[in-house]
């Protein structure tokens, strides 16, 4: 393990597993199908997400300043939002719910009336895909590949929507931190969190990893496409070959079947690679193919809808 990445590793045996939506949950225009067969090489991933204690020890040792804190705003949730009226930049008429605010970032997830205390353990958030990239570079890792990702979320259920199975509730008990009530609007809290639950909390899968669906959004290291998976290489996929958006998995406390049904293991999101929200974050993976996935420093950015946050561009006209 890295010297100064401290996060405990699950182990994640080589082996094949068909890839995408079994069960016909998913929307055709998030790409979830075909199914596919995908084989992997072994590998070592962090059994929970990066949380705010383990990135300001990299801005700490670094310096670093996020992406969100040079552009002097970030997305956050209209019911999470901690400042003043006038640090709302805008709302995209799509997703009203969603503020650009000004001075939110990964100490300030709310916005400037709000910081990290008490929630040390908690997955960081306000991370864009660039951010992701720098505390990799530094902790000596990297971002899973997407098929990764979802082989580990998995957990060895293969096919299961879940990664605990295929039913949502066990014995009436929630397992993951997804919207309870009326989205965006009411919040019954029945899994106890609003926002964001510690990053090791519910259960974990059959490969000891916590959350991977739920609570936050997560990064991987690919290029995002619908229509990837037609030709997808069946050995260590790494994605296309480029594009304007990066991949996002596993949902996040925002999720509802309302309009998100997205905490699934197959599920896609994207967002572009300067984007950050107060609903995502990222986990680490290393392995023996770690030098052949480009980490390149910097993308271009462009606009786009989904469930997660709009993309940064979409706050700069959106009316406040």
């Amino acid at each position: 393990m890295s010297t100064v990445h401290r996060i405990p590793q699950a182990d994640i045996p080589a082996g094949s597993f068909v890839m995408g939506d079994r069960t016909g949950d998913g929307r055709y225009a998030d790409g979830e199908t075909p199914l596919h067969i995908v084989e992997l090489a072994g590998f070592s991933i962090d059994v929970h997400s990066v949380t705010n204690d383990d990135f300001a020890a990299f801005v700490d040792a670094t310096g670093y300043r996020t992406e969100s804190e040079v552009f002097g705003y970030s997305a956050v949730f209209h019911l999470a939002f901690a400042g003043d009226d006038a640090d709302v930049l805008g709302r995209p008429p799509q997703t009203p719910w969603w503020l650009g605010v000004a001075g939110a970032d990964w100490r300030h997830p709310g916005g400037r009336g709000s910081d990290l205390d008490g929630l040390g353990d908690h997955p960081v958030v306000q991370v864009s895909w660039n951010d992701a990239q720098a505390y990799c570079r530094w902790a000596g890792r990297r971002l899973p590949t997407e098929a990764e990702w979802e082989y580990a979320s998995r957990g060895g259920l293969d096919g299961a929507r879940y990664p605990w199975g295929d039913e949502l509730l066990s014995d009436g008990e929630w397992n993951c931190n997804v919207w309870q009530g009326v989205f965006p609007v009411s919040n019954d809290l029945s899994d106890g969190f609003l926002t964001t639950a510690p990053a090791v909390h519910f259960a974990p899968n059959g490969y000891g990893l916590y959350q991977t669906v739920g609570n936050v959004w997560e990064w991987c290291q690919d290029w995002y496409s619908a229509v990837y998976y037609g030709n997808a290489a069946a050995v260590g996929p790494t994605g296309p070959e480029g594009g304007t958006q990066r991949v996002l998995r596993g949902g996040s406390f925002l999720c509802h079947d309302s309009y998100c049904n997205r905490y699934r293991n197959s599920a896609r999101s994207q967002n572009t690679p300067d984007s950050a929200m107060a609903n995502a974050g990222f986990r680490t993976v290393v392995s023996a193919a770690a030098s052949t996935i480009d980490l390149p420093a910097a993308e271009a950015a462009s606009e786009m809808h989904d469930c997660c946050a709009p993309g940064r561009a979409a706050f700069v006209t959106a009316e406040p």
